[in-house]
């Protein structure tokens, strides 16, 4: 992560995509791990109670959550389990991994071995890891769009510029000059407006449209508000 000199914004950061579940088993004790990703504290609560009512007869249902770009947010519970042995834990699986804007619950169903203080924490921090390994996660990184009007003439040299700095097309459309919107990481907007304005000696046309994060998951780009 970076911020942007003076914006004081984060450049990029980690998240979860598509919520995963794994179970480790600890001297026949169950450890089930939920992860998701929330955008508010309300869908946070939410996912952790629909675990809940999913377990209901389990031991205990223990969670952490964090919300915001620097972690502004961030909340946790043992749920009877000895005070630092469980929520915390997860937690620290969370912020430590740099894993923003998600939850994590882990069920656990005691399976009549006391594991101890160093056990637990063990148990669940495996739980809470194992997880978020079963999650697809994904890199948000900052970006603006970039919209480039050409003559045909020096579209070859555009494609080849972009190509090279491995920018994302949105939308290509040929009319009687060229059309292109581009998706430009935010810290590599400068050099970009540099690189094409100098490739096509200013015959282009450059226009700087929205920010948004972005992220690329199996070769497709998804665009997101925050």
């Amino acid at each position: 992560k970076e911020d942007t000199g003076g914006t004081n914004m984060v450049e990029e950061y980690r998240t979860v995509l598509e919520n995963g579940e794994a179970e480790i088993v600890e001297k026949r004790s169950r450890f089930l791990a939920a992860v998701s990703h929330i955008d508010t504290e309300e869908e946070a609560l939410e996912f952790i109670e629909s675990i809940r009512k999913k377990h209901y007869n389990a031991t205990h249902n223990c969670y952490a959550y964090v919300l915001g770009e620097r972690f502004e947010l961030q909340r946790f519970s043992d749920d009877g389990e000895p005070g630092g042995t469980a929520g915390k834990p997860i937690l620290d699986v969370l912020t430590g991994e740099d894993i923003h804007d998600s939850v994590i619950v882990v069920t656990r169903y005691f399976g009549g071995t006391l594991l101890g203080t160093g056990g637990l924490v063990r148990a669940y921090s495996g739980a809470a890891k194992e997880g978020l390994l079963a999650s697809a996660i994904i890199t948000r990184k900052r970006g603006i769009k970039l919209k480039i009007r050409t003559e045909y003439t020096g579209l070859g040299k555009i494609q080849y510029i972009l190509a090279q700095n491995g920018i994302h097309v949105l939308d290509t459309r040929y009319t009687e000059a060229v059309s292109m919107e581009c998706l430009i990481p935010y810290r590599e907007k400068g050099k970009m407006e540099k690189e094409l304005t100098e490739g096509t000696n200013g015959q282009a046309k450059l226009e700087w449209g929205e920010e948004c994060f972005f992220a690329v998951h199996k070769g497709e780009t998804m665009l997101f508000e925050k």
